[in-house]
C-alpha cells in the first residue's frame, strides 16, 4: 500500500483558505476604521453629484456596524438631484459596500456567531435563502451587516449574495430618495 500523495495538497489549501479568510478580515477592518475615520467628510463627496451618492454610500455600507450616515446623505441629496438617479447609484454603492460584511462571513463569524439575531437571521437564510436577502436589504435596518456575515459563513456564493442585495438595496434607496424628495419639496412650500 503506497503512502496518500494528497496529504501536502490539503495542507496547502487548508492554508491557503486560512490565508484569504485572515485576510478578507483584515480588509473588512481596514475599510471599517476608514470608513469611520472619514465620517466627517462624507458629505464633501455630495458635491460630486451621483458618483457622490455612489461613493458616500460605498463607504458606509462598507463598514461593519459602525454608523456612517449614507442614507441621511441619499435622503437629502434626493431633494437636489433626480431621485430616480440617486436611487440608483446609492443601490449599487451599497450593494458594493456589503460585501465587506460578506468577507467578514466567509473569513470566520466567531465575533458574532453566538448572538441571538445571527442565530435567526442564519435560520431565515438557510430556510429562504436568497429572497430573505433581498427582503432584508429592502429594511433600513443596522444588522444588514449580520446578514452578509451569514451569507459568508454558510459560503453562499458570492455573485448570488450580490444578485439578491442589489434589487433590495434598489427597493430601499427609491423609498429613501423618494421620500426624501417629497419632503425637501414639502419643507420649501411650508417655508414660503
Amino acid at each position: 500500500m503506497e503512502p496518500s500523495t494528497n496529504q501536502p495538497v490539503k495542507e496547502k489549501t487548508k492554508w491557503t483558505t486560512t490565508f484569504l479568510r485572515i485576510l478578507a478580515l483584515l480588509v473588512v477592518v481596514g475599510i471599517t476604521v476608514g470608513g469611520y475615520l472619514l465620517r466627517d467628510q462624507v458629505e464633501k463627496f455630495a458635491a460630486y453629484g451621483y458618483p457622490g451618492v455612489f461613493l458616500i454610500v460605498l463607504v458606509s455600507y462598507a463598514t461593519i456596524l459602525v454608523p456612517v450616515p449614507g442614507l441621511a446623505m441619499v435622503f437629502a441629496l434626493s431633494g437636489l438631484l433626480n431621485p430616480l438617479g440617486v436611487a440608483i447609484a446609492a443601490a449599487l454603492g451599497g450593494t458594493i459596500g456589503e460585501m465587506s460584511g460578506y468577507l467578514a462571513g466567509y473569513s470566520g463569524r466567531a465575533v458574532i456567531e453566538n448572538w441571538k439575531r445571527y442565530e435567526k437571521i442564519t435560520g431565515w437564510v438557510k430556510k429562504y435563502g436568497g429572497p430573505a436577502i433581498m427582503v432584508l436589504a429592502a429594511l433600513p435596518n443596522p444588522f444588514f451587516d449580520v446578514v452578509g456575515v451569514v451569507a459568508g459563513a454558510l459560503k453562499m456564493p458570492v455573485y448570488k449574495f450580490f444578485l439578491w442585495v442589489l434589487p433590495g438595496q434598489m427597493i430601499k434607496m427609491l423609498y429613501i430618495a423618494y421620500v426624501g424628495s417629497l419632503s425637501i419639496d414639502w419643507i420649501f412650500r411650508f417655508t414660503q
